[in-house]
């Protein structure tokens, strides 16, 4: 299964900033979103295009444009949301998808509590967002879910990763390509990212 580790200059600049316990909300929000919308660029490199024909003020030009499937970009809530609304940014065309998951703090295992995808998702380009892959049991749920809605070879994006979860992933959904800012060294006890940069979603938010 194909991984990518974004090393781009301006996604790493951010996310020394986002890691930072002194970043504020506000902050915090931005940077994802900005991240995401950088990270996609690289998400999208492989997407198919087509030679088309339009009309400029001067003359006829050639170009080229997107082809194949439309895309759809599937946050799990609730600290996808944010990602997704920095790709939108990039491709307002979207349509959008939401899964809902939290963690069980004992067991460590997501538990599914809503799901809305467009009717066409089987056929479209699928770009699963959320900024956290530690243990790996949200993403593959959501894999799970989206190849029963019949979606192939989706994008799973995510900001910070831990092997644990991309090994998790890989075993569980080897057709799923992988984009991340970093892979970190480990999961603590707690099953939290370490180094990582805390709780995505309670620093996105401001709750604890």
């Amino acid at each position: 299964m194909p991984l990518t580790v974004v090393d781009h200059p301006l996604v790493q600049h951010k996310l020394s900033i986002l890691r930072d316990r002194a970043t504020t909300v506000r902050e915090f929000r931005a940077l994802c979103a900005e991240i995401s919308m950088l990270m996609a660029f690289e998400a999208m490199r492989t997407l198919p295009l087509e030679d088309a024909l339009v009309e400029t003020p001067v003359a006829s030009a050639k170009v080229r444009r997107l082809a194949g499937k439309k895309l759809a970009l599937v946050a799990i809530l609730r600290a996808g949301l944010v990602m997704a609304d920095g790709i939108l940014t990039l491709i307002p065309g979207a349509r959008i998808g939401h899964v809902g998951l939290y963690r069980d703090e004992t067991t460590l295992e997501p538990v599914r509590y809503f799901l809305k995808l467009p009717g066409d998702i089987g056929e479209r380009d699928v770009f699963l967002l959320d900024p956290m892959l530690a243990t790996g049991g949200s993403a593959v749920a959501a894999l799970d879910l989206l190849a029963e809605e019949g979606v192939q070879a989706p994008r799973l994006l995510c900001i910070i990763g831990a092997p644990e979860g991309l090994e998790r992933v890989q075993e569980a959904h080897p057709e799923a390509e992988i984009i991340l800012a970093a892979c970190d060294e480990r999961l603590d006890e707690r099953g939290f990212i370490v180094p990582g940069l805390g709780d995505a979603g309670d620093r996105l938010y401001g709750t604890r």
